[in-house]
Parts: C-alpha cells; structure tokens; sequence
C-alpha cells in the first residue's frame, strides 16, 4: 500500500505539473508563447535600452538607472552622474537609448522630468557612460515653457537611420498648447546628435516658430519606433477618454490635438474640439475607443516569432495588455488582445537583439518579462 499510494501520490504531481505548464502556454493566433519574469524588484521601470556587449540599462521613474547583466541580475547600484530630476506625478527618468555608434562612443541619451522657472518640463540628456557613472553629461534639450503639474511629459527617444534624434512631449495637460507654434509642449522635436538643430527642420524659416518642432498637434506620444522598411517614425498617443492613436509621424504634419479628436473629456464626456476631421490636420492610422492608455511600442523585426514579423506591438496601461496591430502599407488589417490582466499595467514594450519581445510593468514592484515561444504540449 505505501508503495501504490507513493505511485499514485507521483502521478498525481506529474499531472499537476504538466496541467500547469498546459495553462501557461498561451496561444495567439499565430503563435503560441510563454511569459517568463526575467528581473523582478524595479520600481516603476519605465524603459530598457540593450547594449552590445550583452548589458542593459533600465530607467526607474524616482530618478535611478540601474544595469542588468547577461544573466539578466540587477546590479544594486545605480548608475551615478545623472542631473536632478523631478520625480513628480508621472514625471522622473523616463526613456534611455544608447547612441547608434555606441560601441564607439559610449554615450547613452536619457529623458525626464526637471524643474525650471515656471515649474517643470521634459529635458534631454547625454553622458559617456563609464563603469557605474556617467561623465561629461551634457543636457542637450529643456522643453519651454516649463509649467506647473505633473501630466503628460512625453519623453520616448528615437535615432533615425541618418542619426538624427526625435524628442516626444506631451502638452502638460495644457490642451491649446499642442497648437501654438512658439510653445514645445503636444510637439515632435528633431535635434542632432549634439543638440544642434537640423537647418532642414519644417519650421525653421517661419517667424514665431519654434525651429526644433518636427510636428504638433501631439497630446501625449509615449510610444515611438522607426519602422524596419520605411524608416519612418511610428507613434501611438493617449486619446482623452476615448481617442488613443496610431500614427506616422512627417515633416511640418498637425495631428489635431485639440482641435479634433475621437475621445472626449473625462468624466463628462463632452465634447473636445470641433469635431474629428479638419482639412490639413492629420487622421490616425488607427484608434482605441474606449482607451486602452498606450504606452511602449516596439515593431517585431526577429526570428523567434516569424509570423509576427512586421507586427506592432502596444503595451496598455488602463488596459493592462499587449496589443498586437498587422498592418498593409499604411491600413491596419489585424487587431489582437494578449495577456489582458497577465501582468498589470505594461509600460514598455521592447523587442531584444535576441528575437524576443520584452515587457515593462508599471508598478511599485515593477518587473521585466519576456515572450518565448512555446512548443504546444
């Protein structure tokens, strides 16, 4: 009897554990995946940058940058040489991308939140990276005016194929900001690599324009990748309520906010603006009504999920799930809802050097995950 009941008791675990493994897997409809924690203990990490030589860098909004190995173990001690940063309400360190020539210069570029005269706003900066420290740190862009609350910072980095940088920035909850020409807040700003600015910008010749806009009428991008093919800039922004948007984002282009809109104003719902179309404002790619709060984008481009390839993929804040969008050319063709409730609210969306897609988790107790394909049991 003890040995059939040890037997039984066997079979019995064997069981569970295969059940488990079954509820793990999930299956889209293309592929079929895991989700794997691969560091735990952040808080509130807001993005992650890969560097050659295996390491990555992730920003945590309080103000600390903080290296994970190849193994994938958080280093306890942040990175030091960081400016002061302003941790207020959805501001603090936000974005970090390394320079495209990084294993030549070592320079890495970071966003966030600092306080000036007249409050707070988005600044940019850079520093060689050197061991646990930043040197020669160098702020190469201060968002103006800097005003009061702590909304909408914007604050994505992305290199184009030419080296030129894009800066996202939200209108700081200041809605007919995003249209005034001499006014950075609801703006897509294009800078060189040093901060200068390109002499090619849209506005550079127009009186009262501020020559570092690329476009405006942007509510709050938190969510930028060049495509893989076209090399254009692709962006998704938060709608009010109701509103949520994918973009292109090209020379001198208003995309309307606040003038049209889908969303509406919270709480209320009342309407925003004119309406939804205005002759020489641009329409999005696509929509969320009601909003799933985007923020995080990346376009898959590797081999470990052939069939997503070209996809995007959408982390959702208030929808707390990644959403995967098929585009042809420009019409979107395919919308899937993934991982709804899995994880909380995703924060960044980054796809690895390694072909796997990796997540962010808004949280106090934030973590990284990552996708890897599953082998249906």
């Amino acid at each position: 009897m003890p040995l059939i009941r040890a037997f039984t008791l066997f079979v019995l675990a064997f069981a569970a554990t295969a059940s488990a493994a079954a509820e793990s897997v999930i299956r889209s409809q293309e592929h079929a995946f895991r989700v794997v924690t691969v560091a735990r203990g952040l808080e509130f990490p807001w993005s992650l940058a890969f560097l050659p030589d295996g390491r990555r860098l992730v920003t945590e909004r309080p103000g600390r940058l903080r290296f994970l190995n190849a193994d994938w173990a958080l280093d306890p001690q942040p990175v030091q040489g960081l400016p002061e940063i302003a941790a207020s309400g959805q501001g603090g360190l936000l974005d970090v991308v390394p320079h495209p020539r990084f294993a030549e210069n070592e320079l890495i570029y970071f966003s966030y939140s600092a306080r000036g005269a007249g409050g707070i706003g988005t600044e940019v900066a850079r520093g060689r990276l050197v061991d646990h420290r930043l040197e020669n740190v160098e702020v190469l862009f201060r968002q103006q005016p800097k005003s009061g609350g702590g909304r909408h910072f914007g604050s994505r980095l992305v290199f184009d194929r030419q080296g030129l940088l894009y800066i996202t920035l939200g209108d700081r909850g200041e809605q007919e900001r995003a249209q005034k020409m001499d006014d950075l807040a609801g703006k897509i700003v294009r800078l060189h690599d040093d901060g200068r600015i390109p002499q090619d910008n849209p506005f550079v010749k127009r009186a009262g324009a501020r020559p570092e806009i690329f476009s405006l009428g942007n509510r709050n991008v938190q969510g930028a990748t060049l495509h893989p093919t076209t090399g254009e800039l692709w962006t998704h922004e938060h709608g009010p309520q109701g509103g949520d948007e994918v973009n292109i984002i090209r020379a001198g282009r208003n995309y309307g906010w606040p003038t049209i809109t889908y969303g509406v104003e919270y709480g209320i719902g009342t309407k925003i603006g004119e309406g939804v179309r205005k002759p020489g404002m641009e329409q999005p790619l696509h929509i969320w009504v009601p909003s799933i709060a985007p923020s995080g984008l990346a376009i898959y481009r590797g081999d470990r999920f052939p069939r997503w390839r070209g996809d995007l993929f959408v982390g959702a804040l208030r929808g707390q799930e990644l959403v995967r969008l098929r585009f042809d050319g420009e019409r979107q063709v395919q919308e899937e809802r993934l991982l709804e409730g899995v994880l909380g609210r995703i924060r960044d969306v980054r796809a690895g050097p390694d072909g796997y897609l990796y997540l962010l988790t808004d949280s106090g107790d934030g973590v990284i995950a990552r996708l890897e394909p599953a082998t249906a049991p």
